[in-house]
């Protein structure tokens, strides 16, 4: 078995940490539908454009997109439907005060399951300006360089 029995992740948003400074990571659980379950364990999500809002002291998940499991018939799923986030209170009313502040923005990094439940990795984070979005491609670019120098030494 390739796979760790206990969690495994199912996407990654990689454009999340170049576009967003991340100040902290909050896993959640995602209440999820049974042909939406079946998709994300085929992997058939996608969480690019994908952020999370609070709304009436719950926070959904807007903008995730399931593919419709194709052995579903009438039961399917929307796939753009907004899905509602686990956390505890106390977490959401802390969020609830970061989120007010000019700038921040709740973020899926990540879905995976553990232990059997769909989780989701949201990241606390500030839009960058394009100049530190430069900096980190010119950081990215050095460090390959440097890597392949190494390499051939």
């Amino acid at each position: 078995m390739t796979q760790d029995a206990q969690s495994f992740e199912v996407v990654a948003n990689k454009k999340a940490r170049f576009e967003y400074e991340i100040i902290e990571t909050i896993e959640a659980g995602i209440v999820l539908k049974g042909t939406e379950v079946k998709s994300v364990r085929k992997r058939k999500v996608s969480i690019n454009d994908a952020y999370a809002k609070i709304k009436n002291g719950e926070v959904f998940l807007v903008g995730m997109n399931i593919a419709l499991y194709e052995m579903g018939n009438r039961f399917n799923h929307d796939p753009e439907r907004e899905r509602k986030l686990l956390l505890h209170h106390q977490e959401i009313k802390r969020l609830t005060g970061k989120l007010k502040e000019k700038g921040f923005t709740l973020i899926p990094l990540k879905v995976y399951f553990s232990r059997g439940k769909a989780k989701v990795l949201l990241g606390l984070g500030k839009g960058k300006a394009k100049h530190d979005k430069r900096h980190a491609i010119q950081k990215r670019d050095a460090d390959r360089e440097l890597r392949r120098a190494l390499k051939y030494r």
